[in-house]
């Protein structure tokens, strides 16, 4: 695989399995992901697990907007990653957490790839507001992972 548009770390003082189940509730991650209001999953599976799809839906200001996900690796305690549309159709990216233990706890990696075509590059900034995806996404993740350290940390 390529090289991520945009990556971030963190070290969290929680085993591998508190963070893994954390960023495996999709119907959760409003209360540590920056963009994120709510998810929901759609369809028959309802379980972090290759094939499964969810629904985010998210903001930034007044601007929202919607996609469908799906799971394309879900190995406990190690690596959580989904498959991005808008639309359910038209690429957006790749998402993905890997989880790395550690004597005091774990590293936590939260990396993405664009996948958008030219078509999304400009639809996606006009929906959003951002024109650079890759440093919006970097600062996000970085409140995103310092959400995930604080919610783990204090349970």
């Amino acid at each position: 695989m390529s090289p991520p548009s945009a990556s971030v770390s963190i070290h969290v003082s929680a085993p591998p399995a508190v963070v893994y189940a954390l960023v495996t509730d999709i119907t959760d991650m409003s209360a540590w992901n920056v963009e994120c209001l709510s998810a929901e999953w759609v369809g028959r599976i309802r379980e972090a697990r290759p094939g499964a799809r969810f629904r985010g839906h998210n903001s930034r200001g007044r601007r929202h907007w919607s996609t469908v996900c799906t799971v394309t690796a879900a190995d406990p305690g190690r690596v959580f990653a989904y498959h991005v549309r808008a639309a359910g159709l038209l690429d957006v990216a790749l998402w993905r957490f890997g989880i790395t233990p550690t004597r005091t706890g774990c590293h936590v990696e939260q990396g993405t790839w664009d996948t958008r075509g030219p078509f999304m590059r400009v639809v996606g900034g006009l929906v959003t507001g951002v024109r650079d995806r890759a440093a919006h996404n970097e600062a996000n993740m970085r409140r995103t992972l310092e959400g995930i350290k604080r919610v783990v940390e204090r349970a």
